[in-house]
């Protein structure tokens, strides 16, 4: 047996022992700065601890945003933390790095000249979104004001929109003239557009990619149903098309469907590249086919550090970061890779639609199906089914299991509808839908020996539908 000698024990407490430390015994301010310093490793572990309240990431099924980074994009994340996005002039490369993402996009997105097309980055689809919407309200205004017709009545025709639409209308008092989803009609189709169209339309919005059930809208019926109202009435409606996450999965996925630049009623396009372009969040982008499609009083030469730059956006500093990755991951993807992943989450996303409709209490009104929207699945209680529960009931029972699968009605006229939703991102497997599938039977059979009294309403549940309503 090996012998040891003893040593002289120092009693007094490492500092750097946190929860030993002064900082650990005490609730800290939440809501006042602190009037006193404290040890950045113990102020960080306590940091850390709150953090872990959020849940899983990887287990949010709602969100549309990526949550899986891999350790390369991390490190490009740490370069560009401190590089500021809007300062062209102090950061010339990164603007190059910007300039090739907007050129790579025109082309994917099928613009006739890609050099004449013009665009720009943004924190997100919904600032995107912004700037189209701005883009065509003053188109429209100038060609009112040069044929001498009133500009004081604009109005916004679209599908069932995410919020933004909303926030764009109110900001610039523009009515907006959402299409009301009917059961069983849960997008703009053609004859419905058309009743709301009139002289003063500045345009349609239409989404490649529902919110509220992962379709696309079908864009290319569309632009025909507004080529022949032109012939009829003369009324030239352009559209600029809500790609937030549609952008980057059907022209991997579904090639084939025209819902882009190939259609020139089509000026503008909006994307999230947080989203299924892979990019970390804080990445978005709108192309407009011309650089004519963008009025220039629009655009801002800023003297800024010595440069000049020309400026159209509504955030000003900003990292550079995840621009940066997303120029890293369409280089290292490129086009089979972008393929790959994707189809990887609609073999995913049918796979779960396929076990959830085998339970026979469910209606499946998406499947994930890649020619006709993003990987994605929704479902309602079948009407006869004998269940003591709502799906409300059921987010709330799967989120004990660290699941968040949205529970939340569908818009006017379509509310009385009550849907699940499980978005599928790079990250979530098949393996991790297999467990999914036995925490949703265990949840069914954990309801069949506790029947529900008193049912959780959308309120109850706080479920995000990401909508922003």
């Amino acid at each position: 047996m090996m012998m040891y000698k003893t040593h002289k024990f120092d009693h007094k407490v490492d500092e750097d022992v946190i929860f030993a430390s002064k900082d650990s015994e005490f609730i800290l301010p939440k809501y006042k700065i602190p009037k006193e310093q404290s040890d950045s490793k113990a102020i960080l572990e306590i940091v850390k601890d709150e953090l872990f309240l959020d849940g899983n990431a990887r287990q949010n099924l709602a969100t549309f945003t990526q949550t899986y980074e891999d350790e390369y994009i991390k490190e490009i994340m740490e370069i560009g933390m401190n590089k500021n996005m809007i300062d062209k002039d102090e950061y010339p490369q990164t603007a190059e790095i910007e300039n090739r993402i907007v050129s790579m996009l025109a082309d994917l997105w099928n613009s006739p000249n890609e050099l004449t097309s013009i665009g720009t980055s943004t924190v997100g689809s919904s600032e995107a979104c912004m700037l189209g919407g701005l883009a065509m309200y003053h188109r429209w205004k100038m060609k009112r004001i040069a044929e001498d017709k009133d500009i004081s009545k604009p109005n916004l025709v679209t599908g069932p929109v995410q919020v933004v639409w909303e926030k764009f209308a109110r900001y610039w008092d523009i009515e907006l003239r959402e299409i009301p989803m009917e059961e069983g009609r849960y997008y703009m189709d053609p004859d419905s557009m058309l009743e709301y169209i009139d002289e003063n339309t500045i345009g349609v919005v239409t989404t490649l990619g529902l919110t509220f059930t992962g379709e696309y809208e079908p864009i290319e019926k569309l632009s025909h149903a507004l080529d022949k109202l032109e012939e009829k009435t003369g009324l030239d409606i352009d559209m600029h098309i809500d790609a937030a996450s549609g952008g980057f999965l059907a022209p991997f996925c579904a090639p084939k469907i025209k819902w882009d630049f190939r259609l020139p009623r089509v000026k503008s396009i909006s994307a999230s590249g947080h989203k299924f372009g892979l990019a970390p969040l804080g990445c978005g982008f709108v192309v407009w086919r011309d650089v004519n499609d963008l009025p220039d009083d629009l655009i801002f030469h800023v003297n800024y550090l010595g440069g000049d730059m020309s400026v159209f956006q509504l955030n000003f500093s900003r990292p550079a970061g995840p621009i940066i990755a997303q120029y890293y991951q369409l280089l290292r993807l490129g086009f089979d890779g972008y393929k790959k992943v994707h189809m990887n989450c609609y073999k995913t996303a049918q796979y779960l639609a396929k076990e959830i409709e085998k339970l026979g209490i469910f209606e499946i009104i998406f499947d994930g199906n890649p020619n006709k929207g993003i990987p994605a699945v929704t479902w309602r209680l079948k009407e006869d089914a004998e269940v003591s529960f709502n799906l409300y009931d059921f987010a709330d029972k799967l989120r004990s299991r660290g699941w968040l699968v949205p529970a939340y009605s569908l818009p006017k006229y379509a509310d009385n509808v009550v849907v699940q939703r499980i978005l599928v991102r790079q990250g979530f497997g098949l393996d991790m839908a297999s467990l999914l599938m036995q925490d949703i039977k265990r949840t069914l059979k954990y309801f069949e020996t506790h029947r529900v009294v008193s049912h959780l309403n959308e309120e109850d549940v706080a479920s995000l539908n990401h909508t922003g309503r």
